[in-house]
Formats: C-alpha cells, sequence, structure tokens
C-alpha cells in the first residue's frame, strides 16, 4: 500500500497567501519542505482523503490521474478540505474520461449538502454520493473504513476515517484535537499500523479543534500504552500552520525523538 502526503498545510497554506510573518518569510526564501499546501492523502491512485483546493497542483506535482480515483473520503466541509466546484471539471467539455467509472464519494450529511449545493445533480457528472454517520463501517473496494467523530467543529459533523486493506490499518486522524473517550473505546481492539495525527498549532498546545506538538507525543505514548499501537506502527504528524512558528526542520528535529515524522509535502509511505 503506498500513501502519498499531497499537502501537509492547515487552511491558510505555508507560506500563507498574504502573510508576512517571520516564518512564512523564511519558507519563502528556504522552500523545499518548508512549503505546505492544503492536506490531503492518496492511497494506491484508488482512495482519496479530502479534495482541497490545491487538488489541481497536486495532479501537476505528482504526476496523478484523477480519473482512477473510485473513492473519495471527506473528513468536513471546510474549504481547505472540500473545493466542490472543481468536481464540476469531470463532466464534458472539461473531461473526456476513457472510462465510465463513477466517484464515490462519502462524508457527512454536512459535506453531502455543500457538493449537491456546487454540482447540482451528481449523476450526470458520475458522481455516487454516500452519508456517513459517526461509527459507520462500510466496503469500498479493497478498503473497509469505519468513521469516526472528531473533536473539531461543533457546528458540523467532522469525521476521521480508519481504513483497513490488505492487512494493514490507517488512522486518519486530523482536523481534531484530543480524541473523544468513545475514539479512544474504538481503537482499544485494533493495531494500528500508520497513524496520522493532527500538528495544526505546533509549538502551542492545544486539545481541541486541533492539537500540537505536546499532544501528539501524547497521543503516541498513550496508544503504545493501550497497545493500539507498537515499536513497528509509523507516526506522522500533518496539517501544519505557520501560526505554530516552526520550519520544517525544527518540526522534524523536535519529533523524531519521539518516534514520530513530521510529513512534508510528497511525503510517500509504503505499507
Amino acid at each position: 500500500m503506498r500513501i502519498l502526503f499531497a499537502g501537509t498545510g492547515a487552511a491558510e497554506g505555508w507560506p500563507a497567501l498574504f502573510c508576512e510573518c517571520d516564518v512564512c518569510m523564511k519558507a519563502r526564501a528556504l522552500r523545499g519542505k518548508n512549503i505546505r499546501t492544503r492536506s490531503s492523502i492518496h492511497i494506491d491512485e484508488e482512495l482519496k482523503v479530502d479534495w482541497p483546493p490545491d487538488t489541481y497542483l497536486h495532479v501537476l506535482q505528482y504526476n496523478l490521474n484523477l480519473a482512477k480515483i473510485k473513492y473519495l473520503f471527506i473528513t468536513h466541509s471546510h474549504y481547505d478540505h472540500l473545493h466542490p466546484d472543481d468536481l464540476l471539471m469531470r463532466q464534458a467539455p472539461f473531461a473526456h474520461m476513457r472510462s465510465s467509472n463513477p466517484l464515490n464519494i462519502y462524508g457527512s450529511q454536512d459535506v453531502i449538502n455543500c457538493i449537491l449545493k456546487a454540482v447540482g445533480e451528481p449523476s450526470k457528472i458520475g458522481l455516487i454520493l454516500k452519508v456517513l454517520e459517526p461509527f459507520e463501517t462500510i466496503k469500498a473496494g479493497s478498503f473497509r473504513i469505519m468513521s469516526l467523530p472528531a473533536n473539531h467543529d461543533p457546528k458540523q459533523t467532522c469525521l476521521l476515517y480508519l481504513l483497513e486493506s490488505k492487512g494493514n490499518v490507517i488512522l486518519y486522524g486530523h482536523d481534531s484535537g484530543w480524541f473523544p473517550e468513545e475514539i479512544w473505546r474504538r481503537l482499544e481492539s485494533w493495531r494500528l499500523d500508520l497513524v496520522i495525527l493532527d500538528c495544526t498549532t505546533g509549538a502551542f498546545s492545544s486539545r481541541g479543534y486541533h492539537m500540537g506538538l505536546k499532544e501528539v507525543i501524547e497521543m503516541r505514548r498513550q496508544m503504545l500504552s493501550k497497545n493500539m499501537a507498537d515499536k513497528d506502527t509509523i507516526f506522522v504528524a500533518t496539517h501544519f500552520s505557520h501560526n505554530g512558528l516552526l520550519l520544517h526542520e525544527e518540526l522534524s528535529s523536535k519529533l523524531i525523538s519521539e518516534g514520530i515524522e513530521a510529513a512534508y509535502d510528497g511525503l510517500t509511505i509504503e505499507l
């Protein structure tokens, strides 16, 4: 299983669109792993999580063929995770696809409503929309996916995803603050191979809405103590904001000693 981190930034990207703060100016000068587009992952060119406004840029950067994507899971309807207007590009004359395979899109009712508002009749552009409730488990091709409630925006249902395929289990754990107790209970019966966690606030501690370095480190330790992870589990922190103040090398140096990798745009992990 191949996981591509196409983007690893928070809503404003890094450097942020209009920002002139010190860390954004440094990122512009240093470039490389300090340039962060809005967050998304691709798994084996078959499944994608989130549909950010930088999706077209990701296609160009990583030579992606979105026509091959069969399953799209959306965490929540914030614009950096769901830019629904680009879904209209599946229709003629914008696209001439060789395959008539539909794109199955999963998310909360809030997500589905947002997509419907943008695209009108989804079947006309080859979309199949499916509402997920928290703790619902579904099959999508070779994947078995459980949706989990995030500790994020109380104004809408925000989901995290537990993805199992070919004997590997991935926890897609952002955007979220410290997990609700029910998530911890559900995860106790699993052994995780890859854990992807929210580190939006970087140097600053946060347990609600998002997390920072302190919470990511604490979460790894708790998962190990509860035996849902072990020495072979890969931990990755992502969804970084410039407001967290730490550039990539600083993030990496603080996380690597704790057994956690700081994600960067283009990071690929093989399971």
